[in-house]
């Protein structure tokens, strides 16, 4: 029989838990090995007493068991408690009630029914499915309006559909909880939105079940305005980081089931990509360094190039080469004859070596013996005007993906990335500027090529402050050796020749 422990969460609650304990349904012990643990989150008044006793004779069917918080640990404190209960004792489900009495013991089995039959891996109670029930219930106008803006704009920017963001009352499968970092979560009230996010985050599934609405004489301990504030800047950080320009480990809990991708093709809107395969050209050898999934290099060979590619892991199955080396650019160049090749690409590679300038060193001195190879390079431009106006307001956020990208090692600007060419025996031919990636963040819509064209013109107006990344064409100086040859070869021919 699976385990169900209905985790009552309760503050200054002596007039209501008594009740709330009362009304849970017995019927649950048919289909569940049910328990109930009430935490007190440090009460003043005689919540903790009037609980135990309810517990001492036996006023509910199943077995209490009360905790008491000897520091107030806030709602989402209380909940974190809960939950690491019910991972440890090892129950199956999690059902959160409240012991203000604000929502309805009777709807127990009816929420934790898609979690047991596996269509859900959370199921939450909405006051928001049936039509003005809410306001029937007795929510307050005003309430309900700010529940609706609110709900809204969450599914708005985190991509969902749910009725309601803002119902403390919910069933978890306890497996899904151990698959989030819910233990970073506020403590405060909007806990119930940043476990949403997680959840979402993490692919789990989400069930919604009509509930009740209750409002008596019970205390309103949440601050609106701050709960709102509070709410928006969780979601919108969230959002933040899915667009690369903020970093917030809590959210960063999405677990595919496979591998996947993770360096993405630009080849559809103006990129470095785009750049790559009209500056190759056609009938050219094209060696690409960092490859990854082998993309662009595939598309560069379809204009009629051989290409051979290097990376640390092996192109995407569907992915078709000339020739392929499994190395990792860390360890220095790769096991080829670079100089056998016209074009070298390096797309996005430097910031991630450990020691970029060796490596720009040593491809000099691998090129120099053939001055004509073409290095064609691109990376963050870290002056880009968000990192900038980031910077002047105190954040300097590293991302999953974008300029300040976790696995990056390196930053570079226009200057410092010709520099790092020009000191390593290297003419810089052009350096080109390039918009943000719009597209990748909000898709391929009308919106998205209007901000690129935007972009566009304000490159031609400030390079360095409104491109996203430098791409970079340059060639190796001839290498001494090469010199030498060459003069002792004129030397011979001036000899003869007198």
């Amino acid at each position: 029989m699976p385990r169900l422990l209905i985790f009552v969460v309760a503050y200054h609650a002596e007039h209501t838990i008594d009740g709330v304990l009362s009304r849970i349904p017995p019927s649950l012990g048919d289909t569940y090995d049910t328990e109930i643990l009430v935490i007190d989150d440090s009460s003043h008044d005689r919540t903790f007493e009037i609980t135990q006793a309810a517990a001492g004779r036996g006023a509910v069917r199943f077995p209490i068991r009360v905790l008491f918080n000897p520091v107030n640990q806030g709602y989402g404190g209380n909940q974190k408690i809960g939950y690491q209960y019910a991972i440890t004792q090892k129950f199956d489900y999690v059902a959160l009630l409240h012991g203000d009495g604000q929502y309805a013991p009777e709807c127990l089995p009816d929420l934790v029914r898609p979690v047991h039959d596996g269509s859900a891996d959370v199921c939450f109670g909405s006051r928001m499915l049936s039509e003005r029930s809410a306001l029937q219930g007795g929510m307050p106008f005003y309430k309900y309006v700010g529940n609706r803006i609110l709900t809204w704009c969450e599914n708005r920017v985190l991509g969902a559909a749910l009725s309601e963001y803002h119902s403390g009352y919910r069933v978890y499968a306890v497996r899904a909880l151990a698959q989030v970092p819910f233990d970073r979560n506020t403590n405060d009230f909007h806990f119930d939105t940043e476990i949403i996010v997680q959840l979402l985050r993490a692919g789990l599934r989400i069930a919604e079940r009509p509930i009740p609405t209750y409002y008596g004489d019970e205390i309103c301990r949440v601050n609106g305005l701050k709960y709102a504030k509070d709410v928006m800047i969780a979601v919108l950080k969230a959002k933040a980081q899915d667009l690369g320009i903020f970093y917030e480990p809590k959210f960063d809990c999405a677990q595919p089931a496979a591998p996947v991708e993770t360096y993405h093709s630009k080849v559809a809107f103006e990129s470095p990509h785009t750049f790559a395969l009209r500056t190759v050209g056609s009938g050219t050898r094209t060696l690409d360094l960092g490859c990854a999934g082998g993309r662009v290099a595939a598309a560069i060979r379809a204009n009629g190039n051989y290409v051979v590619g290097v990376d640390q892991r092996s192109p995407h199955p569907d992915v078709a080469l000339d020739g392929f080396h499994l190395h990792d650019l860390n360890a220095g160049l790769p096991p080829v004859d670079v100089a056998a090749f016209d074009c070298v690409l390096l797309l996005d590679v430097l910031e991630h070596l450990a020691r970029p300038e060796q490596f720009v060193a040593d491809l000099g001195r691998a090129c120099g013996r053939r001055p004509s190879t073409r290095i064609i390079a691109s990376t963050g431009n870290v002056a880009f005007v968000v990192t900038r106006l980031m910077l002047l307001i105190g954040q300097f956020n590293y991302g999953k993906r974008g300029i300040l990208d976790l696995t990056h090692t390196r930053l570079f600007t226009f200057r410092s990335f010709r520099r790092l060419f020009e000191q390593q025996g290297f003419e810089v031919r052009s350096m080109t500027g390039m918009p943000a990636p719009v597209p990748l963040a909000i898709g391929s819509t009308w919106i998205a090529r209007g901000l690129l064209a935007v972009n566009r013109l304000l490159i031609r107006l400030w390079r360095n402050l409104f491109s996203y990344q430098v791409v970079l064409v340059a060639q190796p100086h001839p290498s001494l050796d090469l010199l030498l040859t060459r003069a002792e070869a004129r030397g011979e021919r001036e000899r003869v020749s007198v």
